[in-house]
């Protein structure tokens, strides 16, 4: 039997080879592109599953009498309630919600052609992950505050010399600066300075 017909077929066979695909996909998306550039485990355990269990339900639910939209909306439900309390960037539940994107999509597996329409979607949405990240890593700063105890480097006209000392205290490429707050009794100032991220 051929995996187009299989990609097409009603039957658990079916699911176990689309379930396969997009485990596949989604270990491409999280592992090889999300942990690359971000470098955070902590996601990824919740990342898989969720692609996992969407899949599943959804490929389930076709065969009983249960609304798709019903369960996905009690699942979200569910879902903001345990996430409402979660730190997540922007970028994190953007992933968590392409995850889930992706799972519904293989779970369907009707596009036309069957398993090239499958892919092509799939690829669309990995390379376009893949381009975004190298674009964003590419142009994004990460930054933090630190406690700045040299007032003299704090003058306008010594930026560049502040910039090279704190790039050397710090072990990051120190592109820009901020003062946030300063203490001339202490002799100290609170700084926010922004730094690019080495890639991996």
């Amino acid at each position: 039997m051929s995996i187009t017909a299989l990609a097409v077929e009603d039957s658990l066979l079916s699911v176990f080879v689309r379930f396969g695909i997009n485990l596949a996909v989604i270990f491409i998306l999280i592992r090889m592109i999300y942990y690359r550039f971000s470098q955070k485990e902590e996601n990824m355990f919740s990342f898989f599953m969720m692609g996992i269990v969407i899949f599943l339900l959804v490929s389930l639910l076709e065969r009983v009498e249960v609304q798709i939209g019903i369960a996905l909306g009690l699942f979200a439900l569910f879902a903001i309630i345990r996430f409402r309390t979660v730190n997540m960037s922007a970028k994190d539940m953007t992933y968590f919600f392409t995850t889930i994107g992706i799972s519904i999509i293989n779970s369907q597996a009707d596009l036309q052609p069957p398993v090239l329409g499958a892919l092509l979607v799939n690829s669309v949405i990995l390379t376009t992950a893949l381009i975004l990240e190298i674009f964003v890593q590419d142009k994004t700063l990460n930054s933090f505050t630190l406690t700045f105890n040299n007032h003299e480097l704090l003058k306008p006209e010594l930026r560049k010399d502040l910039l090279n000392d704190l790039s050397l205290k710090t072990g990051h490429k120190i592109e820009k600066v901020k003062i946030e707050k300063m203490n001339i009794d202490k002799g100290s100032a609170e700084l926010t300075v922004w730094f690019k991220e080495k890639t991996k």
